[in-house]
C-alpha cells in the first residue's frame, strides 16, 4: 500500500510539472501565438490611380495578386499621369501610375520603373505610308507639312490626333519629339482608346498610343520610326526611338500598408514578367 502512494504522489507532481510548463509557454506567447501569425492571411484595400496607358498591365497585375490574396481588393482610377502623380502626392491613394518620368518640381516623390512602353505613332490602316523619321512625325504635329503628299501619301490634308495635357502619354511623345506645347492638334482627347477610335475612322489622321493599346486593333496601323517597328524586342533594345516608362509613384515620407507593400513587391518581381509581357509592355526584371 505504502508503495502504491508512494507511486501515485509521483505521478501527481509530475503531472502538475507538466501543466505548469505548459501554462508558462501559452503565457510567453512564443508558440501559440507564433503559429497564427505565420499564418494570417494579408487582407486590406491597395488603391492605384493615374496613367489610362497602364491599365491592361496594371489590371493584369491586380487580378493574379488578389486571386493569390483572396482578402485584398486592388483598385485602379485611370485618371491620367498628372492626377495619379497628384492624387499619390495628396495621400489620396497608394500608388501613382505614371507613363513618364517624375518632373523635377514634383518633389516629396520616389519613382520605380516597372516596365518599359513603346508609343505607336499610328495611321489610318488605308494610309499609304508606312515609315516616318522622328523629325518627320514632329513637323507633322507641329503643321510644319500640313498634306499626306508630302511623305509620299495621297493629296488629303493631315488631321493630327493628340492626347489632353496631362497625359502621360501626350508627356513622352512630345519628350522624344521635342514638340512640347508646340503640337497643332485637330482632336485633343482624354483616353487612349479614343484615339485609336479616331484615327480608324479619318483616313487623313494621324496620332499616338501605347503599344499595349494598339495591338489587335482593327482600322489602324503603326507605322516604322526610322526604319525600326514599335515591337517588344526594338523597345528593349533601345533601337525604337518613341518610347517611355511605366513607373510606380510612391511618397517619400509615407510607410504603404502590409497589403500594398506586398502588391509593390510582387508586380516589381521577376514573378510578374510574364504578366507584363502579356499585357503588351516590356518588363524591366
Amino acid at each position: 500500500m505504502r508503495n502504491f502512494k508512494k507511486v501515485l504522489s509521483v505521478l501527481l507532481i509530475g503531472g502538475l510539472l507538466v501543466f505548469a510548463f505548459a501554462g508558462c509557454q501559452n503565457k510567453s506567447g512564443k508558440n501559440q501565438s507564433e503559429g497564427q501569425d505565420s499564418t494570417k492571411a494579408l487582407s486590406g484595400t491597395v488603391a492605384t490611380n493615374g496613367s489610362t496607358s497602364m491599365e491592361k498591365v496594371i489590371n493584369s497585375l491586380s487580378e493574379q495578386f488578389m486571386k493569390d490574396n483572396k482578402d485584398v481588393t486592388v483598385t485602379y482610377d485611370p485618371t491620367g499621369s498628372g492626377t495619379g502623380i497628384e492624387t499619390v502626392s495628396n495621400g489620396k491613394c497608394d500608388i501613382g501610375l505614371a507613363s513618364r518620368n517624375l518632373k523635377d518640381s514634383e518633389k516629396g516623390l520616389k519613382s520605380t520603373t516597372l516596365a518599359l512602353d513603346g508609343i505607336a505613332i499610328i495611321v489610318n490602316k488605308d494610309m499609304n505610308v508606312e515609315d516616318l523619321t522622328v523629325e518627320k512625325i514632329a513637323d507633322i504635329f507641329t503643321g510644319k507639312i500640313k498634306n499626306w503628299k508630302e511623305l509620299g501619301g495621297e493629296d488629303l490634308k493631315i488631321s493630327c490626333i493628340g492626347r489632353e495635357s496631362g497625359s502621360g502619354t501626350r508627356d513622352g511623345f512630345e519628350s522624344v519629339t521635342k514638340t512640347t506645347d508646340k503640337c497643332v492638334l485637330s482632336q485633343e482627347l482624354t483616353s487612349t482608346g479614343a484615339v485609336i477610335s479616331a484615327v480608324a475612322n479619318n483616313k487623313n489622321a494621324i496620332g499616338y498610343a501605347s503599344l499595349s493599346t494598339v495591338e489587335g486593333q482593327n482600322g489602324i496601323k503603326a507605322v516604322k520610326v526610322g526604319g525600326v517597328e514599335c515591337t517588344e524586342e526594338n523597345i528593349k533594345n533601345g533601337t525604337y526611338a518613341v518610347q517611355r516608362p511605366f513607373i510606380l509613384v510612391l511618397k517619400e515620407d509615407a510607410k504603404l500598408s502590409e497589403a500594398a507593400q506586398e502588391f509593390v513587391d510582387y508586380i516589381t518581381s521577376k514573378d510578374a514578367a510574364e504578366l507584363i509581357r502579356s499585357a503588351g509592355a516590356v518588363p524591366v526584371v
